[in-house]
Formats: C-alpha cells, structure tokens, sequence
C-alpha cells in the first residue's frame, strides 16, 4: 500500500517537471503523451490502491511515514499520507475525472501556445490535489492547499498577454490568500492547544474529550479552518475570485469546479469531522454559510447571459450544498455530492468548451439558439448534466442534492429554514440551468452569419469523454439509493467508518426523533416539485413566450439592474477596500514614505552629505608633489605633538 500511496502521487509530479523542463522541445504529440500518461497512471494507481485497501477489509485509516519533514522544539511533522474510505473515494474521484478533462484538453488545446506549459500546470494542479487529499496532517494538507492556489493562479492567468486574464489569476491568488491566513492561525493555535498536528493525534485527543471541554478553543480553531475553506471553495464573502476565473482555458474551469480546489475545501471540514462534532457553533456556521451561498449564488446565475459564468455561479451555489449537508453533521452527504457534482459539473463547463469551440469563442447565450441541429453530441450531454444538477429523479444530483436537503431538515443540527432555504434553490438552479440549454441550444439560431459557417461538433477527443462523464452524470447516484424509495444508503454507510463516531457524539448532544420514511419521502417530493417549477418557468419564459422575459426585466428594471450586476459586491469591495488601500498605498507608502522620506530624506540626503564631504576632500587632492609634502610634514608634526604630551 506505501508503494501503491506514494505512485499516485508521483505521475503528476514527474509529468509536469518533464513538460515543465523540457516541453519545449518536445513535439505536441508527445506533450499531450507525457501530460495524459501521467494523469492516467495516477488514475491506475488509484484505482489499484481502493482495490487494495477493500480486499483487506479493513475500516481502519492506513498511515505510512515516509521521512521526517519538519522537527523544531517540540512541532514535528512527518511525510506521512493517511488512506482510508475517504481518501479512497477522493483519490478515486480526482483522478478519474482530471484524466478526462486531461484528454478533452488535448482536442481543445490544439491550437493554442504555451502547450507544453498548459500541460505542466495541469500535472502539477492534480499532485497538489492528490497530496492535500491524502496527508496525514495539516501542515502536509496545507503544502497542498497552497499548490492547488498557486496552480489556479498559474492556469487561470494562462493567457497572460491579455489583461483581463492576468487581472483574474491575480485576484483569485490574493483573494484566497485572506482565507489561508486563517487555515494558518488555526493550525497554530491547534498545534498550541493540543501540541499536535498529526490527524491521528489530534482526532484521538479530540474525540477523548468529554462534552464541552474545550469548546470555546475548537469553535475557534473550526471557525479559523472554515475561514481557510470559504476562500479555497469560493463561499460568502470570498467568492469573487470564481467568476472571474472564467479567464483561464475552458478545461481548467472543469478542473478548478469539479475535481480540484473549490472541492478542497469541503474535504477539510469532513476530514476534520471529529473536531467540528465537538465544535457545534463552528458547525452551525458551516451550515448557515452553505444555505445563504447556495441561494444567493444561484439568485445571481439566473440572469448572466455569459454561459460559463452561469455555471461558475452554479458551482458556488453547489458547494454551498455540500457545506450544508456538513454542517448539519451528516457530512458523507456533503462528500456524496461532491462526488456526483464532480462529474456533472465537469461534463457542464466541457460541454461548454465544446460550444465555445464551435463558436469561436462566442459565450454570449443571446448570440446563441438551435445548435442541437449541429452539436448533438453536445447537446445531449449538456441536457444529461442538466437533468442532473437540477435535481430531476433517476438522475445522480437528485440522489446527493436531496440527501443534503433531507440532512437540513431531519439531521441531529438540522434547521428547517435551512432546507427551505435550500428547496428553493433547488427551484432556481433548474430554471437557470434549463434556461442556459434553451437558450443555447433550443429555439431559433440566433448566431451571427459570419459565425453561422463554422459551427460544428467537436472531435472524438473532446467528445469521448463527454460521453463518459454522461454516463457518470446518470449513474453516480445509484451508489447510494435513498432510504425514503426503500434503498440503505450504501455509500453512506460506507463512510460510517470515518464520520460515525462524530455523528454519534453530535446526536447525544441534541435529542432528535428518528426521521420516518414517510417524512423524507415528503421531503423528497417537494424539492423535486421545485425542481419541475423551475424547469417550466424555463420553458414559458425561454420557448413558449421568449419575448416576456425583456418584458419582465423592463417592468422590474431596478431589480433586474441589481441581480444582472451580481449586487454590485465587486464594486462595493473596490470602494470600501480596494480603492482605499490603493489610495493608501500610492499617497502614504509610495509617495510620502517611499519618494518622500527614504528617496528624499535618507537616500538622497545622505548622498548630498556624502557629495559635500568628498567635495571638501577633494580640494585636498590637488596633485602638487610639495603640498603632499606639506600635508605629511605637518602630520608628522601633530603626531609627534601627541606622543610628546601624552608620555
């Protein structure tokens, strides 16, 4: 199992230091060969490692210590990777979908520059994935959560002649950075309070604490996590960095979205499930957070016409979600979703390249309309990732979203504002999602004629796995039936190893009946009524009467005007943080500190001291042999005069 551990992690690395040295002269085919290979062995060993691991049945977390990395004082942190059934479905989750979207990359990246270096990023983005989501501590965890931040920041400023792009890379860098202040505060004080950083230490420690002991240190180390995961997963009010890393290549957007960083952050809090269990404060705020970010996101995806950043608000909406069903303590439902948002999302932004790809570019869905007649391969399985993501039965989001939504209602820190909070999401995200495939693929074309002659489905390469993640879409959510249709929820109880202990110390805490089949079966119906609401809004507004929708936004124009500029939070940061540091930096640190007292006081003072000292010396070096002599005799002179009086 160590070998198997450490080779899912070597691949990536190796592909990306070969690209990254010596891409340049290699050949594209034998780029692409380095990067996909790379990402398919990583791939391989994944699934032979979950092989492993499930024939030795055994629940317990496997540890392996490689080298001692860091050991100062008393703080000691291993190379040590930590597997067990989470790890495994993440491993497994990772890998599968970052080898596809490796393989779309190689079509859509055909004839673009930079491609030995597009592939380097993307190696180098899945290690850092794979060695966050199997460290054995923080510190290791926190190695790879910086990576993936500076991978985003590499790939979403890909095209770094244009401005726009270099601008978002710099934003979702410096953004995120605020929240990893506080993923490193809590670990400091997590190490202070506990004097480990090693799961297995911190955990035990943990879960041996009796109810209440050191609450008020945990909420607060939990709340500092959390603070790390709200920039990582793009959650209220960090979430501005997502949007407008749209920037970058479509295949980096699959990959940030659904397999990689904004998903890093729901891992940190179910990996960390044991100490939240024993912060019930930090859960709530997992919880509310989730809940308002689910819907506020999907508030404002609902009238973008930019079709990825429809779906870049989608994916905060549905990581919002996922941080729901954690933080109302049935965390395998958060990482359920995950799972099945992983495909879908991935064949969603894919599915998009596709489009953008036979558009030349074009995002605008206005300048959209009829394209099934000609991407059918595309339509098809944007209409699978569709019925998926909104939640319509038999497809895997109404498995996971409806588990999440059953959590908040019926779970041990349930709320019920919170589900219904989260119903009605569930009503806007099939109406913006059926919107965007209306309006992208349905209906009269409204493409530019100088655009009309090149619409075209893409290649296998791009098409190949939009088929696969198609099938994924449908059948990921089989792996867990729902108990209210008569299933047992196998992939839950198949995480009760790694959450059961926390949810059972969150259950003696708060007295909560037993949710009956009847109950959930109710609640099932009524997020799935919301979900066909949305998709028939859809429908009327966007095929059966396109023209009400202008009509609509006219009549409620200052409505339309706050929603269709995202709340003017971007604007509203620029005026009360942005600009005044800016302000600050150019008037006070620039020109008063920096031109003013170091250039103009001290550098430049001391050069004129400097100038004016070595002009009066200077008048001494006036190359005349008898001054010289001079000069020595009369020191001469005084240094006899000191040695004579000082005797």
């Amino acid at each position: 199992m160590e070998t198997l551990l450490a080779l899912i992690l070597v691949p990536p690395l190796l592909g990306a230091a070969l690209n990254g040295i010596w891409g340049r002269r290699f050949s594209r085919p034998l780029v692409a060969a380095a990067g996909c290979g790379a990402a398919g062995l990583s791939m391989v060993m994944a699934l032979l490692a979950a092989s492993a691991y499930t024939r030795a049945a055994s629940t317990a977390p496997w540890i392996h210590t490689y080298f001692t990395w860091i050991h100062s004082g008393t703080f000691h942190a291993d190379f040590a990777l930590w597997y067990d059934r989470l790890t495994l479905v993440m491993t497994c989750t990772v890998t599968v979908v970052a080898f596809l979207i490796h393989v779309y990359s190689v079509g859509y990246m055909e004839h673009e520059g930079g491609f030995y270096r597009f592939f380097c990023y993307l190696n180098l983005f899945l290690f850092m994935m794979l060695l966050l989501v199997t460290a054995a501590n923080y510190p290791l965890m926190f190695v790879g959560w910086e990576g993936v931040g500076l991978c985003s920041y590499l790939l979403i400023g890909f095209y770094f002649a244009k401005r726009s792009a270099s601008d978002a890379g710099k934003k979702a860098f410096i953004v995120t950075r605020i929240g990893d202040a506080g993923f490193t505060v809590g670990v400091a004080l997590l190490f202070w309070s506990l004097g480990s950083v090693d799961f297995s230490d911190v955990f035990g420690r943990v879960a041996a604490l009796p109810p209440g002991e050191m609450q008020g240190t945990l909420t607060a180390v939990g709340v500092l996590l959390f603070l790390g995961a709200v920039g990582k997963s793009a959650q209220i009010p960090l979430y501005v960095w997502l949007p407008d890393a749209m920037e970058g290549p479509t295949p980096v957007s699959a990959l940030i979205h659904a397999a990689t960083m904004v998903t890093a952050g729901v891992y940190m809090v179910a990996r960390s499930n044991v100490l939240y269990a024993h912060a019930p404060l930090a859960l709530a705020l997992v919880a509310a957070t989730g809940g308002v970010t689910a819907f506020f996101s999907a508030t404002i995806a609902v009238c973008q016409n930019d079709l990825k950043r429809m779906l870049a608000y989608s994916t905060i909406s549905q990581i919002g979600y996922m941080f729901l069903g954690c933080g109302a303590a049935i965390f395998a439902s958060g990482i359920f979703h995950l799972m099945t948002h992983a495909c879908f999302k991935a064949l969603l932004f894919l599915s998009a390249g596709s489009v953008m790809h036979a558009m030349s570019g074009e995002l605008d869905m206005r300048k959209m309309g009829g394209l099934r007649r000609r991407m059918k391969t595309t339509w098809l399985t944007f209409l699978a990732a569709t019925l998926a993501i909104s939640g319509i039965p038999m497809f895997s989001g109404f498995f996971s979203k409806d588990e999440i939504l059953a959590a908040a209602y019926n779970g041990p820190l349930g709320r019920h504002w919170l589900y219904w909070l989260g119903t009605v999401t569930a009503g806007l995200t099939a109406f913006y999602m059926f919107r965007g495939l209306f309006l992208t693929f349905h209906g009269p074309s409204r493409v530019p004629p100088e655009l009309e002659p090149h619409v075209h489905e893409s290649g296998r390469l791009m098409t190949g796995p939009l088929i696969v993640l198609a099938v994924f879409s449908v059948a990921a959510g089989y792996v867990s039936w729902p108990r209210a249709l008569g299933g047992q929820e196998a992939f839950d109880r198949y995480l009760d190893p790694v959450f059961a202990a926390s949810q059972e110390f969150v259950r003696s805490l708060v007295a909560a009946p037993a949710p009956g089949r009847l109950t959930n079966f109710s609640l099932m119906a009524l997020s799935f009524v919301a979900a066909l609401a949305g998709l028939g809004a859809a429908y009327w507004l966007y095929l059966a009467s396109p023209g009400l929708p202008g009509r609509l936004a006219a009549r409620v124009g200052w409505l339309y005007r706050l929603v269709a500029n995202k709340y003017y939070v971007d604007e509203i940061y620029n005026a009360l943080i942005v600009n005044p540091i800016r302000v600050a930096s150019e008037k006070l640190l620039w020109q008063d500190i920096d031109a003013g007292l170091i250039d103009g006081g001290l550098v430049e003072g001391a050069a004129e001291v400097a100038a004016e000292v070595g002009g009066g010396l200077r008048r001494l070096q006036s190359g005349n042999i008898r001054s010289y002599a001079a000069w020595v005799l009369l020191g001469a002179v005084v240094w006899f005069g000191y040695v004579l009086l000082n005797r």
